[in-house]
């Protein structure tokens, strides 16, 4: 059970601070926030908005998305609700389904000195079509 939280802390974790560079991030930000309980989602909104300005300002995904997963950890381990809520927001905005197309990108040339975030959703689309 212990290594299914820990996965699923670190699925969140991924998708929550790859939402902050999106334009969904006003849906998700409350969504994320309650999973610490409803009693200190203002407070946990607050500091992830925080978070956030910092990610504009470093580009250190990776260090908030570990932070972020022992936090996730710690409110799945003493809230069996807040395990399900999180699976309902990864099954909403996280890592596309099995079924879905994989996209891969190439980049050559030049040199890049920080994170590159990239999201994006396509559904419904036929190979040769535009999205």
């Amino acid at each position: 059970m212990e290594a299914e939280i820990a996965a699923l802390a670190t699925s969140g974790a991924t998708t929550l601070v790859g939402l902050m560079a999106t334009d969904l991030w006003t849906q998700v930000r409350g969504r994320f926030a309650s999973l610490f309980g409803r009693d200190r989602a203002e407070e946990i909104a607050e500091e992830l908005d925080e978070v956030r300005e910092e990610l504009r300002s470093s580009g250190d995904s990776a260090a908030s998305a570990a932070e972020w997963a022992r936090r996730l950890r710690r409110a799945l381990a003493t809230d069996p609700q807040a395990a399900e809520q999180l699976r309902d927001l990864l099954a909403e905005f996280g890592p596309a389904a099995e079924d879905a197309a994989a996209v891969r990108n190439v980049i050559s040339g030049g040199t890049f000195h920080g994170t590159v975030v990239q999201s994006g959703r396509v559904e419904n689309l036929t190979i040769g079509q535009e999205p």
